[in-house]
């Protein structure tokens, strides 16, 4: 019984067993399910701080900023580069809306736009979904000074969450305000290099690497006689002359191949109308970052004025101004390359003509009518010579003609006779018929005359001028082996030493008066020759040969002794006198031993007593001829630049020596006022002269205007037939002022 009463619970033991174990196993299963579950959630923090460190570390590197919103628009992250791009402090902008952030946002026209609006996605933009949204914005940023604004590229984009709940808003930043600032300097350079180039003075041009022309402005066009838009693709150097295109050609290789980095060269250019300019071409090559060759910038300036000037003051200086036949440098100049080509025996020959009394038309009809008949004369000997030589003026009423024949022995006799039967028609001059003569002395081009050079055969023809001269005039003599000892090297030395010791040699003294109001001032000492047959002579007769003789040293003490007898003798002690000196005449001391010696003797003020330098006689002077310069300096003597403007570098003269004032070329006076070139380079001198502080006289006054526009300009005193020729001291000394 009781056994049967026990099974019940037995059978309800063993069910109350089961279930605690299987309890307990349950309770061991979500045990070991929860520790994985940890396990596992550690993991995943592990993973999530490295890629945290990851993406720390990319922001750090990074110039783009990076900020996470919510949709609701508030900060769920923010990085260290974003937080700087937008002023803000990372750590306390985290959890807070976007629209509390102290951050102010402004367009590219600099209005006030919606900070939400910019950093957060804008609905209803085009491209649903997760597309990015960008835009360029300005910040402003608040600072110790003042404010500036930051320009931001800022690019929104919905990007989805892992959890699937709502997606977030990644926003990217990026400073682009250097870049910008590039940008426009950028803009700004290539505008204002634009701009300079469409407006500056000088034809411009971009030419590429086949040097065809990409860019031109509107001065290259004008000067071309043409338009902008005609010249876009035109190789530039079809524009060139036909023989100058090889040249180019070659300098433009040598630009690509490195061994230069520019070039200038002076060229000539056809307009559009047919006529032809000057223009200087300079071209430099652009490289580009990687040092290869990109464009060509090439800059053209019209010379044609600058050309033809130089050309002009060229010509003048080897030109005689009044009759615009060649002067004594270039005859010799010529005469020595003829003499210098092969086979010239028998095919030169040269003529001196000299007129016969030319000082008698000079004093009786005056100084102009003397030069118009040197004009005449100079016609006759260009049309007796017809083509076949060189005509030149020596000076004075001296004439040469170098005659280049294959048979110049009898050409040169058909010139000569052309000249005496032209000069019989009597020269209008002045409403007057007046009669010239010449004489004519003629030298051949032989072995022995060529070999001692155009010196040696002028002097020949001089001697033979001479002989006929002394023949009766109006003749024409060959010069021959007979003349030698008695020609002019040999005559003209002893004749000019019997000269100076019987005081053949006389001055005449030209006035120099104050432009101002014509008062005398002083006067310039020009030496003269009263030979006993030939008459008054000018300088233009002998001073030549002085040099050859060996007589300039003799001529200058002659000159120094009797202008400072003069100065003694003058009732005017202000009037002083310049005398001329040439390089021969100084660096042994001598010159200006004897000077000093005349202004002490005389008990003269040396600033009566004036040295005039021509600037042809300096060009090699040395070292001993600046210091006996400087020497009579420092003695109180002024020293004058004469024919100022002429010479090869007066600048450096002034530089150079002791000068205290300058004297105008007569070559530059005669222009006055009728051409302009004259005009300007007057002016110019003047002013360089005043500059300096220099006394300032111009030479070869003939007109009332011509000394009106000198006084105008800055020229103090004036010189010239105006105001009188060189007269004997006795008419000189009364003269004190002029009309």
């Amino acid at each position: 019984m009781i056994s049967d009463l026990l099974e019940p619970w037995s059978a309800v033991s063993a069910v109350v067993a089961v279930v605690a174990i299987c309890a307990l196993v349950a309770v061991l299963v979500l045990l070991g399910r929860e520790r994985g579950q940890v396990r596992n959630a550690r993991e995943l923090l592990v993973v999530a701080r490295e890629l945290r460190h990851r993406y720390d570390a990319l922001q750090s590197v990074t110039k783009e900023g990076v900020l996470v919103l919510s949709l609701s628009g508030r900060v769920l992250d923010i990085s260290e580069r974003a937080a700087a791009i937008l002023g803000v402090d990372p750590r306390a902008t985290v959890g807070r809306a976007i629209t509390d952030l102290p951050v102010v946002v402004v367009n590219e026209q600099g209005l006030s736009m919606n900070p939400a609006a910019v950093l957060s996605h804008r609905a209803g933009v085009s491209g649903a979904g997760y597309s990015v949204d960008s835009q360029l914005v300005g910040i402003v940023l608040a600072g110790q000074h003042g404010t500036q604004a930051r320009m931001v590229q800022v690019a929104t984009q919905l990007v989805p969450v892992g959890d699937g709940t709502a997606p977030a808003v990644l926003t990217t930043l990026v400073d682009v305000t250097g870049r910008r600032e590039v940008e426009a300097a950028l803009e700004r350079s290539e505008m204002q290099f634009r701009v300079a180039m469409e407006n500056a003075p000088i034809g411009m041009a971009l030419v590429d690497l086949d040097w065809r022309i990409v860019e031109v402005n509107v001065a290259f066009a004008e000067l071309l006689g043409t338009t902008v838009e005609a010249l876009r693709g035109y190789h530039l150097g079809a524009l060139s002359q036909p023989d100058e295109q090889e040249a180019e050609r070659a300098d433009v290789a040598r630009l690509l191949a490195g061994e230069q980095h520019r070039f200038s060269r002076e060229k000539r250019y056809q307009r559009a109308d047919g006529h032809l300019v000057w223009a200087a071409l300079d071209a430099a090559l652009v490289r580009g970052p990687s040092g290869d060759p990109d464009h060509f910038v090439v800059q053209v300036r019209d010379s044609t004025e600058s050309r033809l000037q130089a050309e002009m003051l060229t010509h003048r200086a080897m030109h005689d101004p009044l009759t615009g036949l060649a002067n004594r440098t270039l005859l010799q100049e010529v005469l020595q390359s003829v003499l210098e080509q092969p086979g010239v025996v028998d095919r030169v020959a040269v003529l001196a003509c000299d007129l016969d009394g030319f000082k008698a038309i000079n004093d009786r009809y005056g100084h102009a009518a003397g030069d118009e008949v040197l004009v005449h004369v100079a016609g006759v000997l260009r049309a007796a010579t017809a083509g076949r030589g060189t005509v030149a003026r020596l000076g004075g009423d001296e004439f040469i003609v170098v005659v280049q024949d294959p048979d110049a022995a009898k050409a040169v006799f058909d010139v000569a006779a052309s000249i005496l039967a032209m000069l019989c028609e009597p020269a209008r001059v002045q409403r007057r018929r007046l009669t010239v003569n010449a004489s004519i002395g003629i030298a051949m081009a032989d072995p022995e005359a060529i070999s001692g050079g155009a010196p040696a055969l002028l002097a020949a023809a001089d001697a033979a001028l001479y002989r006929a001269k002394a023949g009766g005039r109006g003749r024409t003599e060959v010069y021959d082996a007979s003349m030698a000892a008695h020609g002019t090297a040999g005559t003209l030395q002893a004749e000019l030493g019997e000269a100076i010791a019987n005081r053949q040699l006389v001055l005449h003294y030209q006035p120099i008066v104050d432009l101002s109001d014509g008062r005398v001032m002083g006067h310039e000492a020009l030496v003269r020759w009263q030979h006993p047959e030939r008459g008054l002579l000018l300088p233009g007769s002998f001073l030549g040969h002085i040099q050859e003789v060996g007589l300039a040293g003799a001529l200058g003490a002659f000159v120094a002794t009797e202008a400072a007898g003069y100065l003694a003798r003058c009732a005017d002690p202000s009037r002083w006198v310049s005398i001329n000196v040439s390089a021969d005449q100084l660096g042994d001391g001598e010159f200006a031993a004897r000077l000093l010696a005349e202004i002490a003797r005389h008990r003269l003020a040396p600033g009566r007593l004036v040295v005039e330098l021509t600037e042809s006689t300096l060009v090699a002077s040395g070292t001993r001829i600046r210091h006996e310069l400087t020497q009579l300096s420092a003695a109180g003597i002024p020293i004058l630049l004469d024919d100022f403007g002429t010479g090869i570098s007066p600048l450096s003269y002034l530089r150079d020596l002791p000068v205290s004032g300058v004297k105008l070329d007569m070559s530059f006076t005669s222009g006055i006022p009728d051409d302009p070139v004259a005009g300007k380079v007057t002016r110019a001198l003047g002013a360089l002269a005043r500059e300096l502080a220099m006394v300032t006289i111009a030479e070869g006054i003939e007109s009332e205007e011509q000394a009106t526009y000198l006084h105008r300009n800055g020229w103090r005193y004036g010189q010239g037939w105006l105001f009188g020729p060189a007269q004997p001291e006795r008419a000189a000394a009364g003269a004190t002022a002029l009309a």
